[in-house]
């Protein structure tokens, strides 16, 4: 048919337009087929692919866009589309559909098993293992794994590791395929396995909602998305009840504890669109069901709750008040003209106040800034009762914390997690088996969200003694609460707030602009051309302050402070998203501090992974023993066993390759994730396309993690809103009250 006849054609008939398009469609579309050489670009959230293809009849290697649940190198793709030519990357072939087999040539197979895809299969094994068995090597490793025992180097425990990655593989691959089918990403296949294990789909097909709640990284929109793709009804029951489930975890993700309930509906109603009506019963039945708590008795309209956290809050007001109203038994104020003299220091009437208070009572609490003298007062309170025998365990909510604790003091210090022995199962230490001590020291206490504070009171002896120890002006905990401001703000436990600073503090130019920030003045730069320790360096645009952040970095911190960039220096940025945030920084830094290495590189979840990078652990992982804003060294990278080892100050933790979305590269991170830790050297970038979140607690936090150098590189008006905002984002929690309560 000629063009002219075509074009005839296509418009004879609107009824038959539909199907005139595809046959047109047909006529241009082509079938491209071949071997995958390269997986050159991977999105497992939405199966896009970027792959290099040797294809029949073409002697070069062809670029293959499109999307697939699952591509590895070696298989035999077999892919429908069209040729293109793209400006910065010449031609491509566009698909519209892309179907891959296992591969059936010796080449292939080599390839598809060296790529990493087996646990204790890499190229060398790979290539020994085909030499002996040739095509046959897939049907070996599917039917009888325990012939490969005739490889030199593979003995019993590596069949076992092999046979059960091999399978689990199968596995995974099946529940890509199923969720790419319905329009949901892959990303969380391999966990989605590990969870739920062989009925994984029958799992996901009777409740999509599950995935939501059970798997890390799994989001409500996409369980959503699914849902709907499997025919759930849209006014459902099982669909309301989930949004108002999720939109309570959405508002603890906030630092929430509770929400008000109409309110909660709304937000619910907003994300699916249910009748507010269904909303409302079905939010009735989770409380009738015990998965919410719905409280009507506190100030102003009713509350809502997801369980656990109503419990935390419930069990943190009883056990303070009553370790608060029990007896001391304890007055040894004659002894601290000893512990003076024994420390070779003389304390200043606020802190020879708190120290009385700290003997005198068996809960207590230490606020105040840097410079304030709290070390040397828990200094203090730690000599007063050691030398009355007590048993004294000092704790902070993360390593790095733990860590400055007992440097500061000379005695062991233990993160909260490992002292009270966290597994998968939650907590070792509890009621049935208490901590064995008589005084319990938390530092950084305001890191501390209601969930470890309860646990923490629950394992604590009923006898024993507590000190919490923490500055409230810095940001709220990551988890939901605000325990110390709460605790702090009920006036029901006895406090001390530090005021004074101290001489030697403030000769630190740190010191002096972390107190000017939280009073909310604009803190003093050192002068340039002179030695300090404070410096604010103008800087308008976004790429103007990268620029001077490497510059920092590569020349002038190490050349005038004497500082490893690598070692000493952290990036802090307020947020995770646009050119100065998280991930953008990560990328650029770590192309300047470990350039490309492709043999000692790993790339999962889009982040590229190399030996000697370092890195930030993003979720607790209670088997691993590493937990939220943990920092470690990649240490080694094992392609063989498809293992990445990390080092954590001196302990060494094992990741296979599909666990690394719990890490992150922590050249740069986020004020928030810095909580608790304390820097050699702090840069700081500030701009205005941080205004959401540029707040006073957040940049006296940021300023407040440097040691020895805190730089913040900017403009001078996001230092101005920064300074002059006060945080007036109210958490929705009730524990100050509950204290008040319970006094009565």
């Amino acid at each position: 048919m000629n063009k002219p006849a075509l074009r005839r054609g296509l418009s004879r008939s609107p009824g038959n337009a539909a199907e005139n398009h595809a046959a047109y469609h047909d006529r241009m579309s082509e079938t491209l087929s071949g071997t995958i050489e390269r997986v050159t670009f991977h999105n497992p959230e939405n199966g896009f692919v970027v792959l290099r293809v040797k294809a029949k009849g073409r002697r070069d290697l062809a670029t293959v866009v499109g999307q697939s649940a699952h591509a590895t190198p070696g298989e035999f793709l077999e892919a429908e589309g069209s040729w293109h030519t793209d400006a910065e990357h010449g031609p491509q072939f566009k698909a519209d559909s892309i179907r891959t087999a296992a591969p059936q040539t010796v080449e292939g197979i080599e390839k598809f098993l060296g790529s990493g895809l087996i646990r204790g299969i890499g190229p060398t094994y790979a290539k020994k293992i085909v030499a002996v068995f040739g095509v046959r090597t897939l049907d070996v490793l599917d039917e009888s794994p325990t012939f490969l025992k005739e490889i030199r180097g593979i003995g019993p425990r590596r069949i076992q590791q092999i046979r059960e990655s091999w399978n689990r593989q199968k596995a995974v691959r099946s529940i890509m395929v199923f969720l790419q089918s319905h329009g949901v990403g892959t990303a969380r296949a391999v966990r989605i396995h590990k969870t739920y294990g062989d009925r994984a789909l029958e799992i996901v097909r009777a409740d999509p909602y599950r995935l939501a709640e059970d798997i890390w990284g799994f989001g409500f929109r996409s369980a959503d998305e699914l849902a709907l793709r499997l025919g759930i009804d849209q006014q459902s029951k099982q669909r309301a009840q989930a949004a108002v489930r999720f939109a309570l975890e959405e508002a603890v993700s906030e630092g929430h504890c509770g929400y008000p309930e109409d309110p909660l509906i709304g937000v619910a109603q907003q994300l699916v669109g249910i009748d507010p009506t269904i909303l409302r019963e079905a939010a009735d039945e989770l409380v009738r069901n015990g998965w919410l708590v719905r409280e009507n008795d506190g100030p102003g309209e009713p509350w809502l709750w997801l369980k656990r956290l109503h419990d935390a809050e419930t069990t943190i007001a009883e056990r303070l008040t009553r370790l608060n109203q029990a007896s001391s038994r304890m007055n040894v104020e004659a002894e601290a003209a000893k512990v003076e003299a024994s420390m070779g220091l003389t304390l200043a009437p606020e802190q020879r106040d708190a120290l009385r208070e700290a003997t005198r009572n068996r809960v207590f609490v230490v606020t105040g800034g840097p410079g304030t003298g709290k070390t040397t007062l828990v200094r203090g309170i730690l000599e007063i009762f050691s030398t009355q025998g007590l048993r004294c365990q000092l704790a902070a909510p993360t390593g790095r914390a733990a860590k400055r604790l007992s440097e500061s003091t000379g005695q062991e210090a233990k993160t909260l997690h490992r002292l009270l022995e966290f597994d998968r199962g939650g907590p070792k230490r509890n009621e049935e088996r208490p901590l064995d001590l008589d005084l319990l020291l938390i530092d950084e206490c305001s890191m501390v969200d209601v969930l470890l504070m309860q646990h923490t009171l629950r394992a604590l002896p009923s006898d024993a003694r507590l000190i919490l120890v923490g500055d409230v002006d810095q940001l709220p905990s990551v988890g939901p609460g605000m325990v110390l401001g709460d605790i702090l703000e009920s006036k029901a436990i006895p406090f001390v707030r530090l005021t004074k600073i101290f001489r030697q503090a403030q000769e630190s130019g740190i010191v002096r602009a972390a107190h000017a920030i939280r009073q909310g003045e604009l803190p003093e730069s050192s002068p340039p051309g002179k030695l300090g320790d404070f410096y604010f360096i103008e800087a308008e645009d976004p790429a103007t302050i990268t620029d001077r952040i490497i510059a920092l970095l590569r020349d002038r911190i190490p050349a005038r402070f004497n500082l490893d960039p690598f070692r000493d220096v952290q990036i802090l940025t307020p947020m995770n998203r646009s050119e100065l945030g998280v991930g953008k920084l990560n990328e650029t830094l770590q192309g300047i501090l470990n350039p490309s290495q492709e043999d000692e590189e790993v790339v999962r979840f889009g982040v590229v992974f190399r030996q000697g990078d370092k890195v930030l652990q993003t979720a607790n992982d209670y088997q691993k023993e590493v937990f939220n804003g943990d920092v470690g060294r990649i240490a080694k990278i094992d392609a063989e066993e498809q293992e990445l080892h990390v080092d954590f100050e001196g302990r060494r933790v094992v990741y296979e390759f599909e666990e690394l979305d719990e890490l992150s590269l922590a050249y740069a991170m986020t004020i928030h994730k810095s909580q608790g830790s304390e820097y050699p050297a702090v840069i700081l970038p500030l701009h205005t396309q941080h205004f959401l979140l540029l707040r006073r607690n957040l940049l006296y936090t940021g300023v407040t993690r440097g040691k020895q150098l805190v730089v913040i590189v900017g403009s001078k008006r996001a230092m101005e809103i920064a300074v002059q905002r006060q945080d007036d984002r109210r958490r929705y929690t009730r524990l100050a009250w509950r204290l008040r309560q319970a006094e009565r």
